[in-house]
């Protein structure tokens, strides 16, 4: 095995010289290092900072939260509006139908006070025929009593009188013919009687249906 050449004396002497000036730079920075003092680490600031953040967060989570419950609360708010203005149509609607209901109940009541008044003014009118047709009744009557009278003062007289027979007979025809006709008279009169009740019941029974359908319309109006 061929054996290495020594070094030079002059080549192993120049990279120690080498080392020498570059440890000697290195040194001395290591002593301005040593010679400058270097400033205490403060534990504080990563808790200041920690501090911070959670106070941020906090901050931050509680501006979420009145955002969200604002925008709840607008949510609801619109929600209510609406529903009231629904409600509000509704009322108006209603409002407009009772309004409508009453003109009609006042126009129905108006209908039947003036029905009411014509019934009231036509049995007034009734009632005093009825007591005309009565009063002549009772003067027919009085006249028919009379004529009775009469036949039968007639008759006695041709009893006592033989004499005059043909002439009581004949003023008994008379009579007896004015009888008659004074019956008949009566009848008509009698049944002009009937006709005149019957007319004032009619109207008596529609003056009470008016009354009563009066009185219908009225309630309804009072409780609106």
């Amino acid at each position: 095995m061929p054996e290495v050449p020594a070094n030079p004396p002059e080549k192993t002497a120049a990279p120690a010289a080498s080392r020498q000036k570059s440890e000697a730079p290195e040194a001395s920075v290591q002593d301005n290092d040593a010679a400058a003092p270097s400033p205490p680490k403060s534990p504080a600031l990563p808790i200041v900072l920690g501090v911070i953040c959670a106070t941020l967060l906090i901050i931050v989570f509680v501006a979420w939260s009145k955002v969200g419950a604002r925008d709840q609360t607008i949510v609801e708010s619109r929600n209510r509006l609406e529903q009231v203005e629904a409600g509000a149509g509704k009322l108006q609607a209603q409002l407009d139908d009772a309004k409508a209901a009453t003109a009609r109940i006042q126009k129905q009541m108006d209908d039947a006070k003036t029905e009411s008044d014509q019934l009231k003014a036509e049995m007034a009118k009734a009632k005093s025929g009825t007591a005309t047709v009565q009063s002549e009744l009772e003067k027919t009557r009085i006249i028919s009593t009379g004529f009775q009278t009469e036949m039968e003062e007639a008759k006695v007289a041709s009893i006592k009188h033989q004499g005059e027979v043909e002439l009581a007979k004949t003023q008994v025809s008379v009579m007896q013919t004015q009888l008659n006709k004074t019956k008949a008279d009566l009848a008509q009169v009698q049944a002009q009687l009937v006709e005149s009740r019957t007319l004032a019941a009619d109207l008596q029974a529609k003056l009470d249906s008016a009354e009563k359908e009066f009185s219908v319309a009225k309630k309804p109006a009072a409780k609106k």
